[in-house]
C-alpha cells in the first residue's frame, strides 16, 4: 500500500483512540457524544484529501441513521433516505445560490479573455513615483481582478506568471513579492461580488445583499492596510522595494504628441487648445487632436456628471406632505403671533383644544376649522392664505443647496486644476491604458454590485448583468471564441456543482448533527461558561482563525457556521456584524499554513529558486495585517454596519 493511506489510516486510529479516551464510558456515552465524535472524523478525513462534499454526506447518513435507529430500528433505513431527499431538495430550491453559478461564469469570462496583463502594465505605469510602486500595482491589480472574477487559485498563478518575475527582475524581496500577490489575490473572496458571502448568506439565513453592503468598506480597507504596509516598507528599507527605473517609467508617445510637446507645451490642455488654433504642425490632423482633447476631458465631464446629479438630489423641492406640513406649521405660528397681540382671540383658538378636537394633517392653519359649521363655511368661502399656500406647494422652488456641497464642488474644482497643472501628454498615454483596462473592469463590478446595493436588482438579476458584461468585455477585446466561450461553461458547471454538491452535504451534515444532539452539547458547553459578548466574540474568532489553518472557507462555513449562529441571540450578536467579521476572518485560510493553497498557487508557477518556505515568511506580515483589520472591525462596527443600516433602514 502507498505511504499516503498508511498514514490516513494512522491519524484515523489516533482519532479513534483519542475518542475512547476523551469521550465517557460506553455506558455514559449519549447520542450527543457521537456527534462530537462525527465532527471530529469529517475534519480529520477533509485533512486527509477525501471530498469534502461527500464525506459530509457519508458522514451524515450513517450518523442520522444511528440517530433514527435508536429511536425506532424498523424505519431507521427509511427516515435516514428521506432526510437525504428533503435536504437535497431544500438545497436546489433556494433561489440564493442561483447567483453563484452566473457570478462564476462572469469570473471565468474575463480570466479567459485574459484582461490581466493590461490592467497590470497600466497599474504600474500609473503607480511610477509610489515607493513600492511593483509591489502596489500588484496588490491594486490583484483586488481589481480578484473581485471581477473571484476565483483566487486564477488569479494567483496568473500574477505569479506576470508580476513575480517583473518584480525579481526589480530587485524586489522574494518574501515581498509573494505576501504581495497572494495577499492581494485573496482579496476576491472579500470584496463583492463575493461567492464566499453567498455561501455564507444561504447558511446562515442573512440577506446577501446586506452583506455585499456590509463588506464593500472592510474590503477597501484590508487592501488599503496592504497598499500602506508595502509603502511603508519601501521607505524604511529601499533594497526590498527598489524605485521604479528612469528607462522603465518611459511611455512611447505618438507622433502628433511629440510634435505638440516639442513646439507648444508638454501640457495636455495648453497644447491641444494651441495646436487647434492653428499653432500646429501640417502633418498633426484636426481629428486627431480633437478625439484626445475629448479624452482628456473626460475627467472633468465625469466630475461635472456626478457633482450635477448631487446637486438635483439635495435640492429637490420637498414632498407636497413636507411643504403641507411647513406651511401648516407657519400659519399656526402665524396664528400665535397674531393671538398674543389680541387678547380675546386667544380665548377662541384655545377653546377646540380643551374639547379634544383634532385636525387632519395640512388643516391645522385654518382657523375657521375648530369651529361648529366650519365645513360649510370652507366649501362657500375662498381658502385662507395658508391653505391656498399648501396647494401650490407641488409648484413650489428647488431647495437651496447646503454648505457642505458647495465645499465638495469646490475641493473638486482645486483637485481638477491641480490635475490638469500636470496632466501631461505622458500621462495621457497612461490614462489611455487606464480606459483600456481598469475602467472597463471597474464600470462593470460597480454596476453589478450597485444594482444590488441600491435594490435595483437582486444578486441573481445583478450577476446575470455581470455576465453579459463579461461577454461584452471579452468581445471588445477580441477575445471571444468558441473555445473561450467553452472552457467557461465547463469550468463554471463543474464549480456549480462542487459547490451545490457541498450545500447538500452540509445540510445532511448539520441535520444529523442536530439528531444525535452534538448542538445541544456545544450550546450547554459555551453557555455554561459563562461568557460575555466580548469574550464569546473573541473565542469563536480565535477558533475559526485556527481552523483556516487545516481548512478552506467553504469547509469552515458549511460546518462550523450551523454550530456558531445558534448562540448569537444568547450573546445578543447581530449575524450580519458576525458574517464580516467572519468573511474578514476566512482570508486567513488561504494564507495560513499549512494549507495555505495560495502559496501552493504561486510555488506552482514560481521560478525553482523561490521556495516554498520564502512564501510562508512573505505571508506572514499580511496575515498579521488581517488581524489587525478584525480588530479595527470589532472597535469600529461602523466600518461595515454603517452603509447596510444608511441603504435599509
Amino acid at each position: 500500500m502507498k505511504k499516503e493511506v498508511w498514514f490516513g489510516l494512522t491519524i484515523m486510529a489516533m482519532v479513534v483512540l483519542a475518542a475512547f479516551i476523551l469521550l465517557p464510558a460506553p455506558s455514559e456515552m449519549t447520542n450527543g457524544h457521537l456527534g462530537l465524535l462525527m465532527l471530529a472524523l469529517v475534519v480529520v478525513a477533509i485533512m486527509l484529501g477525501f471530498p469534502t462534499a461527500f464525506t459530509l454526506m457519508g458522514m451524515g447518513m450513517i450518523f442520522a441513521w444511528i440517530a433514527y435507529k435508536s429511536q425506532n430500528p424498523d424505519l431507521a433505513v427509511q427516515q435516514t433516505l428521506d432526510l437525504m431527499v428533503q435536504r437535497a431538495y431544500s438545497v436546489m430550491s433556494n433561489d440564493v445560490l442561483i447567483s453563484i453559478p452566473l457570478f462564476v461564469f462572469m469570473g471565468y469570462l474575463i480570466e479567459r479573455a485574459n484582461l490581466i496583463e493590461k490592467l497590470f502594465k497600466s497599474m504600474h505605469l500609473a503607480m511610477a513615483r509610489v515607493p513600492g510602486s511593483l509591489a502596489v500595482a500588484t496588490i491594486v491589480t490583484c483586488a481589481i481582478f480578484a473581485t471581477a472574477t473571484g476565483i483566487v487559485g486564477a488569479v494567483v498563478t496568473l500574477m505569479g506568471l506576470l508580476a513575480l518575475p517583473a518584480m525579481l527582475r526589480a530587485g524586489y524581496s522574494v518574501q515581498l513579492s509573494a505576501g504581495a500577490i497572494t495577499a492581494g489575490g485573496c482579496l476576491g473572496i472579500l470584496i463583492p461580488p463575493s461567492v464566499m458571502l453567498i455561501v455564507y448568506g444561504a447558511t446562515a439565513g442573512v440577506s446577501v445583499v446586506k452583506l455585499y453592503a456590509g463588506a464593500f468598506f472592510p474590503g477597501v480597507m484590508l487592501a488599503t492596510l496592504y497598499v500602506l504596509y508595502v509603502v511603508i516598507l519601501a521607505k524604511w528599507k529601499p533594497h526590498m522595494a527598489p524605485p521604479m527605473s528612469a528607462e522603465d517609467r518611459i511611455v512611447p508617445l505618438p507622433a502628433f504628441a511629440q510634435v505638440v510637446s516639442k513646439d507648444i507645451s508638454s501640457n495636455v490642455l495648453q497644447g491641444l487648445v494651441g495646436a487647434i488654433k492653428g499653432k500646429r504642425n501640417a502633418a498633426v490632423p484636426m481629428r486627431e487632436l480633437l478625439n484626445h482633447m475629448g479624452i482628456a476631458l473626460l475627467p472633468a465631464l465625469a466630475v461635472a456628471a456626478i457633482m450635477g446629479a448631487i446637486y438635483f438630489k439635495v435640492t429637490a423641492p420637498l414632498p407636497v406632505e413636507a411643504v403641507e406640513g411647513v406651511v401648516a406649521m407657519g400659519g399656526e405660528l402665524s396664528d400665535s403671533v397674531d393671538s398674543a397681540q389680541e387678547d380675546e382671540s386667544i380665548t377662541g383658538l384655545s377653546e377646540p383644544q380643551e374639547e379634544g378636537l383634532k385636525q387632519p394633517p395640512g388643516t391645522e392653519a385654518a382657523p375657521l376649522a375648530a369651529a361648529p359649521g366650519a365645513q360649510a363655511a370652507q366649501e362657500a368661502a375662498p381658502a385662507p392664505a395658508a391653505v391656498t399656500s399648501a396647494e401650490q406647494a407641488p409648484a413650489a422652488e428647488r431647495q437651496e443647496a447646503p454648505l457642505s456641497f458647495w465645499i465638495g464642488l469646490a475641493s473638486c474644482a482645486v483637485a481638477l486644476a491641480i490635475f490638469y497643472a500636470y496632466f501631461s501628454f505622458v500621462r495621457l498615454e497612461i490614462f489611455k491604458m487606464l480606459l483600456g483596462s481598469f475602467f472597463p473592469l471597474a464600470l462593470m463590478i460597480l454596476a453589478v454590485l450597485g444594482t444590488i446595493v441600491f435594490g435595483l436588482a437582486t444578486p441573481t438579476e445583478a450577476a446575470a448583468m455581470g455576465s453579459l458584461g463579461g461577454l461584452l468585455l471579452a468581445a471588445a477585446y477580441r477575445r471571444l471564441n468558441y473555445v473561450v466561450l467553452r472552457e467557461s461553461v465547463y469550468l463554471t458547471a463543474k464549480t456549480s456543482a462542487m459547490v451545490c454538491w457541498l450545500f447538500v452535504g452540509s445540510s445532511i451534515f448539520s441535520a444529523a448533527f442536530a439528531l444525535l444532539g452534538g448542538q445541544e452539547i456545544i450550546n450547554t458547553w459555551v453557555l455554561g461558561m459563562d461568557l460575555t459578548p466580548v469574550q464569546f466574540m473573541i473565542l469563536a474568532q480565535v477558533v475559526i482563525f485556527l481552523l483556516g489553518w487545516p481548512l478552506e472557507w467553504t469547509e469552515i462555513i458549511v460546518i462550523f457556521m450551523p454550530i456558531f449562529i445558534p448562540l448569537l441571540p444568547h450573546f445578543g450578536i447581530d449575524p450580519l456584524f458576525f458574517g464580516l467579521l467572519v468573511a474578514l476572518n476566512l482570508q486567513t485560510a488561504f494564507l495560513s499554513p499549512p494549507v495555505a493553497m495560495a502559496a501552493f498557487y504561486l510555488k506552482g508557477v514560481s521560478p525553482p529558486h523561490v521556495t516554498l518556505n520564502q512564501i510562508f515568511a512573505g505571508m506572514l506580515p499580511f496575515m498579521a495585517i488581517q488581524v489587525f483589520a478584525i480588530v479595527l472591525l470589532y472597535i469600529f462596527p461602523a466600518i461595515g454596519m454603517w452603509l447596510p443600516e444608511v441603504l435599509y433602514k
